[in-house]
């Protein structure tokens, strides 16, 4: 199998695993930071924790082996937009909020049989490609350029800040900071008693974590080929999302790509493992308002995406794992979005079907 061959064929296999990982625990960040704010469950933020922690080790194992360069990726931004990556975050945050999961906790309901999720979904896509070359794709060109941040390091990651230091050199400043992360994330996640008794937990957010340096592995180094280069990419959704839609309309034209084929494999992924288990059951909305809620969600989140280059999951993990600063800065935008659905004067109601 050439290289070109393997990489759609290898996006659906790591989109399956994450797909039969979400549906059996309900791997989401929103569920995550909802349980843990609230009090009432915080298995599932040690969860999303213990993901991140797996990610960054592995795949900065990866590319201080030298089989991927991880500032070839698109998280290796020199030069940091501050009002897309802040305010694209925060309308994902809380579009996250008002749809009740992400894109990819999404694809994952719709294989339960969700079909809110369907429109979720196409608003999501449609959204990121009107933002990212379609209708307002000059706002968002217009905006990128308005306030940038040149951090002055290369490559621009925590890990390129730490070494500015004088007393350390480039590596004793990667480790030091990847020892740093898992320091706080891995006791975060198992200090907490009722994670580490629930084994299904555990598992997915090894798997989940581990698919992470997989994705990097495979577009970087197995299916790398000098006539025909992908770019260096793992799991993220709202482009990919937009692609499959473009792609199941143009796909005698175009080829599959990675991305693409993990949209398809997750949702596949998750159709399987709910159809084994046996909780398959049709969703749909209960009322006009209810719907324009989940529409709404799905277009900010669409809009956000496409303006902060990622998503939960694109910059969560897989940014993360990079020690991107301008994933670190999304992040923290994604969250400050969240919360203000969550809580505060802009508050949303509990959703409704």
């Amino acid at each position: 199998m050439t290289a070109v061959e393997l990489l759609p064929w290898a996006g659906f296999l790591i989109g399956t695993a994450f797909g039969v990982a979400g549906q059996v625990s309900g791997f989401c960040l929103l569920s995550g930071l909802r349980g843990w704010w609230s009090g009432s469950d915080g298995r599932k933020i040690r969860a999303f924790a213990l993901a991140l922690a797996v990610a960054v080790i592995l795949s900065q194992l990866l590319d201080a082996a030298g089989y991927v360069s991880l500032a070839r990726s698109a998280y290796a931004q020199p030069t940091l937009s501050l009002v897309t990556l802040v305010s694209g975050g925060v309308l994902f945050g809380y579009g996250m909020v008002m749809a009740n999961g992400c894109g990819a906790r999404s694809l994952v309901l719709l294989g339960g049989g969700n079909l809110r999720s369907f429109v979720v979904l196409l608003c999501i896509g449609i959204a990121a490609h009107m933002t990212l070359t379609g209708l307002i794709a000059p706002l968002r060109v217009a905006a990128a350029s308005a306030i940038t941040v040149a951090p002055g390091v290369s490559p621009p990651t925590l890990s390129g800040l730490a070494g500015t230091t004088p007393w350390l050199e480039k590596e004793q400043a990667r480790w030091l900071v990847v020892g740093l992360l898992a320091a706080v994330l891995t006791p975060f996640a198992f200090s907490h008693r009722p994670f580490r008794r629930d084994a299904t937990q555990i598992v997915a957010a090894l798997v989940i974590g581990a698919l992470i340096p997989l994705g990097w592995f495979v577009t970087g180094y197995l299916g790398d080929d000098d006539f025909d280069p992908a770019p260096l990419t793992s799991l993220t959704f709202i482009g990919p999302i937009g692609d499959t839609i473009q792609y199941s309309m143009l796909a005698t034209g175009i080829k599959a790509s990675f991305g693409v084929c993990v949209v398809t494999g997750v949702f596949v992924g998750a159709l399987a493992t709910a159809l084994a288990r046996r909780r398959v059951q049709l969703e749909s909305f209960t009322s006009p308002r209810s719907m324009l809620r989940y529409i709404a969600g799905g277009v900010l989140m669409g809009a956000g995406g496409a303006l902060a280059l990622g998503c939960s999951i694109g910059h969560g993990l897989t940014g993360l794992s990079t020690l991107s600063l301008a994933s670190l800065i999304a992040v923290a935008s994604i969250v400050g979005g969240a919360a203000l659905g969550l809580h505060g004067p802009l508050r949303l109601a509990p959703v409704k079907p």
